[in-house]
């Protein structure tokens, strides 16, 4: 039996995120979660200073490195997979980072509709 594909936002096999940082729950590059995810990190975003400040006031750093948990340290312009309700949280705050479309899991549409992530979309 072939194993499910994971789709994206647009309803296409799922481009992975970024390898450099690795990113992803299961630090594959992709932004795919299974049951074990309890952040559901779905959001391929390209983060900003002002979402890094933002994440770091809501008790979630993301700018110290924590090699323990095989985790880089972000700067702004990093690509990194985020949690679907940090993401929404910043865009009621006025500060959501751009994403990629390709890259945000199916899932995110569970809890953010498609044209809110079409607004951010990275044009490349």
């Amino acid at each position: 039996m072939p194993k499910e594909v994971d789709l994206n936002v647009l309803g296409q096999p799922l481009v992975p995120c970024s390898f450099d940082p690795l990113t992803g729950f299961f630090r594959d590059g992709c932004c795919k979660t299974d049951a074990n995810d309890l952040g559901r990190h779905l959001v391929c975003a390209v983060v900003t200073k002002e979402f890094l400040q933002f994440s770091l006031e809501k008790g979630n750093d993301l700018i110290t490195p924590r090699p323990e948990f095989q985790f880089p340290g972000l700067v702004p312009g990093d690509q990194w997979c985020l949690c679907i309700n940090r993401w929404a949280e910043a865009h009621e705050a006025d500060c959501a980072p751009q994403i990629k479309l390709e890259s945000t899991h199916i899932s995110a549409l569970k809890t953010v509709l498609l044209q809110t992530l079409e607004q951010f979309a990275v044009v490349e």
